[in-house]
């Protein structure tokens, strides 16, 4: 006796970005598609998008059905998202079903109303232009008509099941009144369709965060949980899977400088080709001298080198790189050094994570240096910080590019944690810098916290800076406390043990 094999259900690629991912290749074919959303969550671009990028993609046409805004207004909306929605009407690849309110209409509630005009103006439109996809946006508008939820669910479903005999793939977007309450605002809309997609716009904190949430998907998987995205001018719905992340990238044995000789003998040799390391450290220690040097270090060896700044001006970077003898201008005519600086809250998180992939996808770098990641850290919450710092530093590693970020913490002289949302985790390589008191006397130290795959001084050193950067010397003796900034003497240390820190043994 043989078993039958189930029945694979197929998938439509949408061809939005990272939806595919979240949806294990994108929206199961010949059904429909409930979308469900508050106002300003995304609705109508996600619909309209999901025809764009059939007809620019996948050269599928599409039929929008608009149930509340009339097609002129849908045209203009859409145009800024650059996409020619009156050329694609012209060249027969886009075509509307307006039933929009019309000026001085009335709304008049008839117990047997029923869809069988629409169906039919429908399926005149799919074969006109040969729709493989269609939007219906927003159905809710359109529940006016009814007397009472049977009937609702009644046409629904007649909807559904004259579109699946036609066998197109089908988003219906419909409304929602709370970000976690009912699905849909007449809670009737999920149970005729075959999956259910929530977008959600949630304020956290004083925040707006847009998240996406496939909570059907009859008979055939999906990914789990809360994805956030945005709407970029550029691209329009961009969704971040971070959470459908996989473990698989490459290591490599390759070691890079850090840009300083010391540095790199503390480090075992450098730092690895494809590792991602934290500077964290109070204002004023160093940490913009550390990025400064990685940069310096790879651009002397020919490497490639991307920088953003999220706390100072393109003028202070260069300033500062000069007064250490550093030549920034040189390195970006030479095509080794490309500088962005941006204030963090000119965008939201997600806004600069895909800027940020958009930057390196362009300037192919071998090393990407950020400064500083605490900045990015006020405009966000915590999940989303985490979230954010979990896909850059994926995206990243998996083209083996080292990366190196800043993170500055609130204690002057230590502290119990690394950072405020613990991404140490997520990090190859720690240093930490730090103030250290002796005697009245204000000085700076340095460790090595933690160096994935690798031996490494776990001394805690003194260093001093100059004009000619960073200058590491021994390691303090006879003092403990240091990482925690509670610094207590242990034993004898005598003023020519300072002062000859920086001489050879």
């Amino acid at each position: 006796m043989t078993l039958r094999k189930q029945q694979h259900i197929l998938k439509l690629e949408t061809g939005i970005i990272g939806f595919d991912s979240i949806a294990d290749g994108g929206l199961p074919k010949g059904r429909m598609t409930l979308v469900s959303g508050s106002a300003g969550s995304g609705k109508t671009v996600f619909a309209a998008q999901f025809l764009a990028t059939g007809i620019l993609k996948h050269n599928q046409s599409g039929v929008f059905v608009t149930f509340e805004e009339t097609p002129n207004e849908v045209r203009k909306n859409l145009i800024s998202l650059g996409w020619p929605i009156q050329e694609w009407e012209d060249s027969g690849k886009w075509a509307f079903v307006d039933v929009s309110p019309q000026p001085g209409d009335e709304t008049i509630i008839i117990g047997d109303y029923d869809l069988g005009a629409l169906l039919a103006r429908i399926e005149h439109a799919v074969q006109k232009v040969g729709a493989d996809r269609i939007a219906l946006d927003t159905i809710s508008a359109v529940y006016t008509q009814f007397s009472d939820k049977r009937i609702i669910r009644r046409e629904l479903h007649r909807v559904a099941s004259a579109l699946k005999i036609i066998g197109i793939t089908a988003v219906m977007t419909a409304e929602r009144t709370e970000e976690y309450g009912d699905i849909a605002r007449y809670g009737v809309e999920e149970f005729v369709a075959d999956n259910v997609i929530i977008l959600r716009n949630v304020l956290e904190e004083e925040k707006r965060r847009r998240t996406i949430e496939i909570l059907k998907f009859r008979g055939t998987s999906h990914k789990k949980g809360e994805f956030p995205f945005t709407i970029s001018p550029a691209e329009g719905v961009v969704i971040i899977p971070l959470s459908a992340i996989e473990l698989k990238q490459r290591s490599s044995y390759v070691r890079i400088t850090s840009g300083n000789k010391d540095m790199d003998e503390m480090c075992g040799g450098g730092f690895f080709r494809d590792s991602i390391i934290l500077v964290s450290g109070a204002t004023g220690t160093g940490k913009t001298l550390m990025t400064t040097e990685f940069v310096a270090g790879g651009a002397n060896n020919g490497e490639r080198c991307l920088l953003f700044s999220y706390e100072e001006s393109r003028d202070q970077l260069f300033r500062n790189a000069t007064g250490w003898g550093i030549d920034y201008e040189t390195m970006e005519k030479e095509g080794k050094l490309r500088v962005i600086c941006t204030y963090p809250e000119v965008a939201s998180l997600e806004d600069h994570l895909i800027d940020i992939k958009a930057e390196i996808d362009a300037f192919q770098p071998d090393r990407v240096a950020i400064d500083s990641l605490s900045a990015l850290e006020r405009i966000s919450t915590f999940k989303s910080y985490r979230e954010f710092v979990l896909g850059i530093t994926s995206f990243i590693k998996d083209r083996e590019t080292a990366g190196l970020f800043t993170s500055t913490t609130p204690a002057l002289l230590g502290g119990t944690s690394i950072t405020e949302a613990h991404i140490s985790t997520i990090t190859d390589s720690i240093i930490i810098l730090r103030y250290v008191e002796i005697f009245g006397e204000m000085r700076r130290g340095l460790t090595v916290l933690k160096m994935r795959g690798s031996g490494h001084d776990k001394g805690i050193r003194e260093f001093i800076i100059d004009g000619h950067g960073m200058h590491i010397g021994r390691p303090f003796r006879n003092i403990a406390g240091i990482l925690s900034g509670n610094i207590v003497h242990v034993g004898s240390l005598g003023d020519d043990r300072i002062d000859n820190m920086f001489k050879d043994e």
